[in-house]
């Protein structure tokens, strides 16, 4: 069997793949010039779109480690589902539907065929892999991931936004 500490550029590679298929992906451009139309602003568009980039970046590259160590798909997906749910109870409402959908529109034209191309690739080369059964699964991944990271960075904003305003007493004292 493969060891998995061989593979540290596959992941590398994976993740770089990620990120630069999504920074590219026409429907990611047109939802974030829409959630920064729509919110007057305060959602950068290019923010928005390395954030899901990031997310991808994450998820392709935990994805060729599955691929490499043979771990089943559904354990991770089941993972990654339980923290989004989790996630969603404490993230800001009005950024839910965004991260959401931000999972959707990463699985289009760019992204999609050359993820799947790497998934296979890499099941193919790896002793003991099976394209059919190992191969895909790296969609899945790019589609999750992101939906961590949007819910992530709406939980960051607001925890760095209440960070920064003074607290009640430093107001009073004059501080």
């Amino acid at each position: 069997t493969a060891d998995w500490r061989e593979y540290g550029w596959v992941y590398l590679f994976g993740a770089a793949i990620g990120f630069a298929t999504t920074i590219a992906e026409p429907s990611l451009m047109a939802v974030a010039y829409k959630a920064n139309e729509v919110s007057a602003g305060t959602i950068d568009k290019l923010w928005l779109r390395i954030v899901v980039a990031v997310g991808v970046a994450v998820g392709i590259a935990l994805g060729c480690f599955r691929i490499v160590t043979g771990t089943p798909l559904y354990l991770y997906i089941l993972a990654g589902y339980v923290v989004v749910i989790v996630q969603t109870f404490y993230a800001p409402k009005k950024i839910i539907a965004l991260a959401y959908d931000s999972g959707g529109v990463t699985t289009s034209t760019v992204t999609v065929p050359i993820v799947a191309a790497l998934g296979l690739g890499l099941a193919k080369t790896v002793p003991n892999r099976d394209p059919a059964l190992d191969g895909f699964g790296l969609i899945a991944f790019a589609s999750l991931f992101p939906i961590i990271s949007v819910l992530a960075y709406g939980q960051f904003t607001v925890w760095y936004a209440k960070k920064r305003q003074p607290r009640k007493e430093e107001k009073e004292d004059g501080l």
